[in-house]
Parts: C-alpha cells; sequence; structure tokens
C-alpha cells in the first residue's frame, strides 16, 4: 500500500510563485507517489480572517483553480475542503479536551504572529487552538507523512504529541505517528526583496497576466550596489539573479557575465527576466483560463473529493468514538 500524504493551503488570496516552488511543485509529484489528500483550509483561514469571512469562498474556488493549472490532478488525489467534512472538528473537540494549554501558549509560531500581525486581533481561543485542528486535520486521515520544511518541524512534533497523548490516555495504539517529507523549496525572495508575501503585495500572482508580470517585474528590486550602468555588479546579491535561476537556469550563466563585466543594465536585465516568466508561466496561464470559465466544473471537483474524504474521515471518527466512549 501507498503512504497516505496529507497538505492543506489557507484560502486567504491568490497564489503566488512562492507557493508553486514552495508546494504546487512538489505536491505535482507527490500525487503520482502517495496516496494525497490536499485540503482547503477554510477553517484555519477563518481563524485569522474572521473579519473577512465572505472572501473565502471566493478564495477557494481560485485556489483550486490554480492547483489545477498547476497540473495537480482529482483522479489521481482528493481535494477536499475542510469546512465540508465535519469531523475535523469532531476530532479537534477530542483533541481540545486533553491537550495541555501550555503546549498551545509556548508554539514559537503562534508568539511571533502575535508581535508581527498587528492589523487583527489574533489573541483568541480557535487561534490559540490553530495546532489542535492542525493535528485533526493529519490524524483524521491517518496520514503517514505530511511535506514540511525545517522550519515547521516543531508543528508536526507538537500533532506526535497530541496523538501520543490520546494513544496514552485511552490505552491504545490507534495513532501513529506522522513522518515528515522535508521539502527543499528554492530560496525566493518578494519583489522587493523582502519574504513574498500577499499582505506586502509584493508577489507574483500565479493569475497575473503577461502585461501584469511585466509591470511588476519593472519595478523589482536589484542590486543596491550598482547605480550606473558601467559598474560592476554582485549578481548574487540581486535579487533578479535569483529569479533566473529558478525560473530560467539555462540563463543564470550569461545573466552573470552580463552583471559582472557591466555589459546590460539592471532595466534591460528585468525585462530579459520578465520575458521569461511570462514563457515558464503561460502552460499554466492556458490552463488557469481554461478552468477559470467553468467554476461548476471546479465545485463539482471538490464535491467528489467531500465525498472521497468524507468516507475515511466517518471511518475514523467512528473508530475514535468506540475508543472514547
Amino acid at each position: 500500500m501507498r503512504k497516505r500524504v496529507y497538505s492543506a493551503m489557507r484560502p486567504t488570496g491568490k497564489l503566488h510563485l512562492g507557493h508553486l516552488v514552495g508546494a504546487l511543485s512538489n505536491w505535482k509529484e507527490f500525487q503520482e507517489k502517495y496516496d494525497c489528500v490536499f485540503g482547503v483550509a477554510d477553517w484555519h483561514a477563518l481563524m485569522g480572517e474572521y473579519e473577512n469571512s465572505k472572501t473565502l469562498k471566493e478564495n477557494t474556488v481560485e485556489m483550486v483553480i490554480d492547483w489545477l493549472a498547476c497540473g495537480l490532478d482529482p483522479e489521481k488525489a482528493i481535494f477536499s475542503v475542510q469546512s465540508q467534512v465535519p469531523e475535523h472538528l469532531e476530532l479537534q473537540m477530542m483533541f481540545s479536551c486533553l491537550t495541555p494549554l501550555g503546549w498551545l501558549e509556548r508554539n514559537p509560531t503562534y508568539k511571533e504572529q502575535l508581535r508581527e500581525i498587528t492589523t487583527r486581533d489574533l489573541q483568541t481561543y480557535g487561534f490559540l487552538g490553530y495546532p489542535v485542528l492542525q493535528a485533526a486535520d493529519i490524524l483524521l486521515y491517518k496520514a503517514n507523512a505530511v511535506p514540511i520544511g525545517e522550519d515547521q518541524l516543531p508543528h508536526l512534533e507538537l500533532t506526535r504529541e497530541i496523538g501520543r497523548r490520546f494513544n496514552h490516555i485511552f490505552k491504545t495504539e490507534f495513532f501513529a505517528d506522522c513522518d515528515a517529507i522535508l521539502t527543499q523549496t528554492p530560496r525566493l525572495l518578494g519583489l522587493d526583496g523582502r519574504k513574498m508575501s500577499k499582505s506586502y503585495q509584493n508577489a507574483i500572482n500565479l493569475s497575473d497576466s503577461p502585461d501584469e508580470i511585466k509591470t511588476k517585474v519593472k519595478g523589482m528590486f536589484t542590486d543596491p550596489k550598482r547605480l550606473r550602468l558601467k559598474d560592476v555588479g554582485h549578481p548574487y546579491e540581486c535579487n533578479v539573479h535569483s529569479y533566473f535561476s529558478i525560473f530560467a537556469p539555462e540563463k543564470k550563466d550569461q545573466v552573470r557575465e552580463w552583471c559582472v563585466n557591466a555589459q546590460k543594465g539592471c532595466t534591460e536585465c528585468k525585462m530579459i527576466l520578465a520575458e521569461a516568466l511570462v514563457e515558464y508561466l503561460r502552460p499554466i496561464t492556458e490552463r488557469r483560463e481554461k478552468f477559470a470559465k467553468d467554476r461548476s466544473k471546479v465545485w463539482d471537483i471538490l464535491e467528489e473529493g467531500r465525498k472521497k474524504a468524507s468516507v475515511i474521515a466517518r471511518q475514523t471518527m467512528s473508530e475514535v468514538k468506540q475508543i472514547v466512549f
């Protein structure tokens, strides 16, 4: 039997190049090797975006259109909307009864986001319990593995601890430890050199038109030490060069030569990058246009996914209730 892999995204806005290289490219490979459940984590999104909840439905369909455009296949993986499978919250309730409060309060991501996100009130019961729902998401499907970066290992360990605590309290071995599939994510910063984020408005979205891509790249942050065309450049300090390394690696060495020998200016280099990005994204853009014309088909895909996910989820909760009650 193939391993089951669970991974999810929050529908909080448009997907961008960071999502493509950091997650979707890996998901496309995983669907060929594993039994995958790809989740639309709308309950998780609501925990931070509860004041903007009306956007979640539209964001959900837009996000799944991006998935399909990037090559994810509902015939090879289950696409499931979290809120459409009520067992997510049932298992979360069970886990919340036995998860020590201190585990949640020590969560480094929780403390970091309370410090950094000042535009929304995140000091809520739901946001504190984010990791409990995350554990329920994974263990509901008895996932064998979850794709994550090294920085997310503490989150997965908390899921393991919650599963182990359940087993200990109810004297069972029902929940097995879930392994990490450590993913290698290329270093991709936003257009301004900061972390790529929709809140910073520094991302190229998968839904951007060629003209939008060119406009955004034109304003991209480059080598701060190169002020004039005749100045020698520093390609490894230039964000534009890093984009060539990922999206047009065949041009990377040539771009480096242009830069260190002051053969082309940054403006010209950015226009070459823009054309390369448009070409790289062309297959995604074309598929996206096709799926965007038939949104009812996207909801049909999610309904089929709900049915498949519910079969697994109901079985898990039936067994959990037999253990507990």
